[in-house]
């Protein structure tokens, strides 16, 4: 095959590869660290609850708006989100990804299709709404430091 046939799909490739890995980069996961800087899907950190949380807002490809919240030494202890489409939970929850699938397969279905608690010793897991109204919150509850609560962001 001569190479100017497969320069453009090269071409597509690399720029398909580029915004993959730009995209990770925008979010970071559960018990990760919060980025030092701003990107530009990302708002800059701001400080919560005098300086014992920052937070920073982020935007998905699915136009869903995702809080993430961090400790004042910039481990990620939680998400909140509010939009059209769910967020990637499995990126959101990294390593506490399993763990969230495990207690989700293993919790009794109540018939309610629209919200759902996965409450497991290391993350907890709140989603629900309708259809292009999702909602819902993740956090590591040994994570939260003194004086904060789940509450803390909703």
């Amino acid at each position: 095959m001569p190479l100017r046939t497969l320069t453009p799909n090269f071409a597509a490739s690399a720029i398909a590869v580029a915004a993959l890995c730009t995209s990770l980069e925008a979010h970071a996961e559960l018990g990760g660290a919060m980025p030092a800087q701003a990107d530009a899907s990302a708002s800059a950190p701001r400080a919560m609850l005098n300086g014992a949380l920052r937070m920073r807002t982020l935007t998905d490809a699915g136009n869903t708006t995702i809080n993430e919240y961090a400790t004042s030494t910039g481990q990620i202890i939680g998400y909140a989100w509010q939009g059209p489409t769910m967020p990637d939970l499995r990126a959101l929850l990294g390593k506490y990804a399993a763990s969230y699938r495990a207690g989700a397969a293993a919790a009794p279905s109540d018939g309610n299709l629209h919200v759902s608690r996965v409450a497991r010793p290391d993350v907890i897991v709140e989603s629900g709404g309708p259809m292009r109204g999702y909602v819902g919150r993740a956090w590591l509850p040994a994570a939260l430091p003194p004086g904060v609560t789940a509450d803390d962001f909703l």
